[in-house]
């Protein structure tokens, strides 16, 4: 399990551990694997190791910085330009990592990225994206943050960790951090999660229209988002909805633990090269 110190990642680690415990066994067998890197704070990396500890897992540390560098320079990229390379490079080294290290102590790899990252596609093609179990495939990101939050409120043990984990903006942490700040900042990015998820439900539950989506959306909303905001969030949602769909082609195994899936094996059959023009709000 690639451990983050972010939701989703402490969110795998619990099911893990509770799983462990229902089957009575010995939680040091739980490899967790943390792997900073340029973007890296060091408060998800202190939160990541208080976790481990606290859960009482395995756990090893690979710094990935010099492995990334030579990459990098093996392909002719610069270093210093932070683009989606330079990102997705991390993510991937990352996998491979973990992948080997499965490999060798006989275990399988834990993925961390939920529902609404799917959804999206916020996820690297064959870094993040892959795994060989995804516990939270059908987890929305609401959902991630209520179970976490729900969980640390029934465990004082843990409490602090969880509520911190709670607290930290959510990030891929892969562009260059100089001030141990976590300036990458996903909702600034995508949009916020709490309008996605709900895009996402009513897409999927009800089968509803964009433009009924969107009607929904602003009674919902009212006095948090305004109209504006919706349209354009909604309207970025439909097209990475759409334009992401060759990485859930290729997801892994998961259980569908809420009402929605997006598992091409039984729940979304959909072309990788479908069109989201028509389905756009005017502007």
């Amino acid at each position: 399990l690639g451990l983050s110190g972010g939701l989703d990642s402490t969110l795998a680690l619990i099911v893990c551990y509770e799983t462990f415990k229902y089957l009575k066994l010995d939680t040091k067998g739980i490899h967790c694997l943390t792997m900073p890197c340029f973007g890296t704070s060091s408060r998800t990396y202190n939160n990541a190791l208080k976790l481990s500890s606290l859960f009482n897992t395995s756990l090893k540390e690979i710094r990935i910085n010099e492995a990334v560098k030579i990459h990098l320079n093996d392909i002719g990229h610069d270093l210093k330009t932070d683009d989606v390379t330079f990102e997705n490079a991390q993510a991937r080294e990352r996998t491979q990592i973990l992948f080997d290290y499965a490999n060798k102590i006989n275990g399988i790899v834990i993925g961390t990225g939920d529902l609404s990252e799917l959804a999206l596609g916020w996820c690297t093609f064959n870094g993040d994206h892959m795994a060989n179990y995804c516990l939270n495939s059908s987890v929305s990101k609401t959902l991630v943050k209520y179970l976490v939050k729900e969980y640390a409120n029934n465990n004082k043990k843990v409490k602090d960790v969880l509520d911190d984990v709670l607290d930290t903006p959510i990030s891929p942490e892969l562009k260059i951090n100089q001030n141990d700040n976590i300036n990458q900042k996903t909702e600034d990015t995508i949009g916020p999660y709490d309008l996605h998820d709900f895009f996402l439900y009513y897409l999927l539950k009800y089968n509803f229209s964009i433009s009924k989506i969107y009607y929904y959306a602003i009674n919902a909303f009212k006095g948090k988002f305004n109209e504006k905001e919706i349209k354009k969030w909604l309207n970025l949602f439909v097209k990475r909805f759409f334009t992401q769909q060759f990485k859930r082609s290729t997801i892994p195994d998961g259980p569908k633990v809420s009402e929605i899936s997006l598992s091409p094996r039984g729940d979304l059959r959909m072309p990788s090269d479908a069109s989201y023009i028509d389905f756009l709000l005017d502007n």
